[in-house]
């Protein structure tokens, strides 16, 4: 069982890429259904708005680091081995992780174009990759019948894992409420990982990601979208940060 520790009453999973895959593999041979979300800076201040979505994170089997702010707080916390569990880059490392394993996965998310052509960059980086399936769901509300014959989908389909590109919190919710039904192992909410993967969006260069700054660069490439999330929510989440931290709460909360 992997250490987690409390950032603003979020319940952050101790990890790295290695140890996720590891805890992924670990949860498919677990007979109950489990699920993954990635924690982003978003996520934390989402969560302090929403005590269902907290909720909802809290009771996830583990909560990956998804933004470098939440790994130098870590580290603050003398949690050296946490490194950024980005959504993209878990999605790919498992994928490679489980090329001889034979763990077959299914991607739910995203357009019919988006899942086509991640499909195709996957199984090209990726050639003895088992995709069993992929479903592209209306941008809409869906009917009662929709959501049950997407849940036959993915319990015939066979997969271990299922990927779940919704984007926040949607997919998380999504996950948390279909949970029960699904005979899928373990779903993972990866967010924005389907475009980037699949090209149909840029992703930040590999030193801004490092750096802490990739936030900045999809700001310039989604300015009138983003705004709100990064300006109001990025200045939120420092406000609450440095209130934690002279009352003592960040030390006090590493578990």
């Amino acid at each position: 069982m992997h250490k987690r520790f409390n950032i603003l009453g979020v319940y952050i999973s101790a990890v790295n890429l290695d140890l996720a895959c590891q805890e992924i593999e670990n949860l498919i041979r677990n007979p109950r259904q489990s699920y993954v979300c990635v924690a982003p800076v978003s996520t934390i201040v989402t969560c302090q708005e929403d005590d269902h979505y907290k909720d909802v994170i809290n009771q996830a089997d583990m909560v990956t680091p998804d933004g470098m702010p939440l790994v130098w707080l870590a580290r603050g916390l003398g949690l050296k081995q946490v490194r950024r569990t980005y959504g993209p880059d878990l999605m790919l490392a498992f994928f490679d992780y489980s090329q001889e394993k034979g763990f077959r996965h299914y991607l739910l998310g995203g357009s019919q174009e988006t899942l086509d052509k991640l499909e195709s960059n996957l199984k090209q980086q990726f050639p003895k990759c088992n995709i069993v399936g992929k479903y592209s769901p209306p941008f809409r509300a869906l009917t009662d019948e929709e959501e049950e014959n997407i849940i036959e989908k993915l319990n015939t389909s066979g997969a271990d894992v299922l990927w779940v590109g919704l984007g926040s919190p949607k997919q998380e919710f999504w996950i948390k409420a279909h949970s029960a039904k699904l005979d899928v192992p373990v779903a993972v909410g990866v967010g924005a990982a389907f475009d980037f993967l699949s090209g149909t969006k840029p992703q930040a260069p590999q030193w801004m990601r490092s750096l802490g700054l990739e936030w900045l660069f999809r700001l310039c490439c989604e300015p009138k979208r983003l705004a709100k999330r990064y300006f109001l929510g990025n200045s939120k989440f420092i406000y609450l940060i440095i209130k934690s931290f002279f009352k003592g709460e960040l030390k006090r909360n590493a578990v």
